[in-house]
């Protein structure tokens, strides 16, 4: 990872920013690239747009680390409700949470109800994801994956390409003929545990991709989302794709709101699924830092807003 990579992920992390940067202009006005705006009624009418161009969404909350057992039972009565606003309006949403955002760090138990939950309540053709967080949550992730997968089996996890352990835990992952959403990762990780230079987290990214799309995968019953928004490896997929004689409605790619949208609308138009995930919530600062590291093209945008009247 670069220094200034580094640096903005780093920042990110930093409590005192996290508090006080939201009420900076600059980064409101940067952060609506980003997400439609705030509040969940911002987020449907984004899905229903997108839905008209038949591309796919994922919503989540913004948030992690919750310290208080109020707090998360209140996310997940909010996400709750959200699946239930979802169905009314009869869209192709799915959501993605955060287990620290239902409690992780407070107990594993009282977070795997709050998944439960969530689970239960999700309906049976879609998915419930689950993000994957820092290096030091990913064995209590996949835990609870696997526990809550055993009752309800449309729950899928996020695996990130730049752990040197991604490779053994999408291993795994096929075994149980998971649903597995594929991204880079964006914290800052020692280099023992995540590749330090980005060719190598495009490498492992790719083979990753892979073997997630492989034969045997694909009949284990793996749904593979392969999130990026990298449009080389995106070509690189879908050509060795083609050479596997994999069907265009067998590939997923999935995207952030407001990056790439012309490669979206590709995707969809030529018979890829594509998806759009959709963020809403206060808590954006930590979130779209780390949009701002994982591209330079984002930091480029948030220079431009510096100037902007």
């Amino acid at each position: 990872m670069s220094l200034l990579r580094r640096m903005i992920v780093l920042a990110s992390e930093n409590r005192w920013l996290r508090e006080r940067a939201p009420r900076f202009p600059v980064l409101r006005r940067g952060v609506k690239r980003f997400l439609p705006g705030e509040k969940v009624d911002d987020a449907l009418a984004a899905a229903r747009e997108l839905a008209g161009r038949r591309i796919a969404t994922v919503f989540t909350h913004l948030g992690e680390n919750i310290s208080d057992r109020a707090e998360a039972e209140s996310v997940t009565r909010g996400y709750l409700e959200v699946l239930d606003r979802i169905g009314a309006a009869s869209l192709p949403t799915e959501i993605s949470v955060k287990l620290t955002q239902l409690g992780l760090d407070l107990d594993a138990e009282f977070c795997f109800a709050n998944l439960a939950a969530l689970a239960e309540h999700c309906p049976a053709e879609k998915t419930l994801w689950i993000d994957m967080e820092q290096s030091r949550y990913v064995d209590a992730t996949l835990e609870l994956y696997r526990r809550a997968r055993s009752a309800r089996r449309n729950v899928g996890v996020c695996v990130q390409s730049y752990l040197r352990r991604a490779e053994k835990d999408v291993e795994e992952l096929i075994r149980l003929g998971a649903s597995v959403r594929l991204v880079k990762g964006a914290y800052s990780e020692p280099p023992e545990i995540a590749f330090p230079k980005k060719k190598d987290v495009d490498a492992n990214f790719f083979a990753l991709a892979q073997r997630l799309l492989s034969a045997d995968a694909r009949s284990a019953g793996v749904r593979a989302a392969i999130a990026t928004h990298d449009c080389n490896l995106i070509r690189r997929i879908t050509d060795w794709a083609a050479s596997q004689r994999i069907a265009k409605s067998e590939l997923e790619f999935q995207m952030l709101y407001g990056i790439q949208r012309a490669e979206q609308l590709r995707l969809a138009q030529e018979g890829f699924r594509a998806g759009v995930l959709i963020a809403y919530g206060t808590f954006w600062f930590p979130w779209f830092m780390r949009r701002l590291a994982e591209r330079p093209a984002n930091l480029l945008f948030l220079a431009r807003n510096l100037f902007s009247s």
